[in-house]
């Protein structure tokens, strides 16, 4: 009750700013998406696909399975908490799926090309994000099906979850930014261009901080 009594008596404009910054999130997550979809023409090329999924996993549907619980600027906002924790679940074994193939695609393409495996920080890095984001989204099982949370405080999961979820989710935006600077994609765009897509992985970064972290605050506050 605390909290939302502050929320009432904050300003207006931050709430306009939070939604507008939501927003903009929803359109560089998606327009950069389409952006690398666009760069590396999946199907050209065994490689492509790696950008192309990477891409899709962590800068698309991880990020819009967060924006999920936003109080602003959801793109579900009037469905139920439950109704939004299995389409977040959903969006983030999408985002599994894309990361387990865009792996798979790099891991085949340097094997038919007689290549060393994970010899940079951006393939290490890389390879732990798609670890851990599978151990993420297994773990948020007792969350959907709380029979298996015998023992363990819900409330406690869900803490535990949001925390190593936006550790998750800033790995993922670590292995994109390291991604930008491989030789493919600093070959294939100017300087501009790759200064406003390493923007917006940041700022995308920013928000989902943000957004986590006044989540568990509030929480705190409810509790004390």
């Amino acid at each position: 009750m605390a909290y939302n009594k502050e929320a009432e008596s904050e300003p207006r404009i931050y709430g306009y700013t939070r939604t507008a910054t939501t927003v903009l999130t929803h359109f560089m997550c998606i327009s950069f998406t389409v952006f690398i979809a666009v760069l590396s023409r999946p199907g050209t090329s065994l490689f492509s696909w790696h950008p192309f999924f990477m891409t899709l996993a962590f800068s698309f549907f991880m990020t819009e399975a967060i924006l999920l619980f936003s109080p602003h600027g959801s793109l579900a906002q009037k469905f139920p908490h439950k109704t939004k924790g299995r389409a977040h679940w959903i969006l983030q074994c999408l985002c599994v799926t894309c990361a387990v193939l865009g792996l798979a695609a790099i891991v085949y393409n340097k094997h038919l090309n007689g290549k060393p495996h994970f010899t940079s920080w951006h393939g290490l890095l890389g390879l732990l994000t798609v670890c851990v984001v599978g151990l993420q989204s297994v773990a948020a099982l007792p969350l959907i099906y709380h029979s298996l949370a015998k023992g363990w405080s819900l409330a406690k999961l869900k803490r535990y979850h949001a925390a190593s979820g936006l550790v998750t989710y800033l790995l993922g935006s670590g292995s994109l930014l390291l991604g930008l600077s491989s030789a493919w994609f600093t070959a294939s765009v100017g300087e501009y261009t790759w200064y406003l897509s390493a923007l917006c992985t940041a700022l995308n970064a920013l928000v989902i901080m943000n957004q986590v972290s006044r989540a568990y605050t509030a929480k705190k506050r409810l509790q004390s």
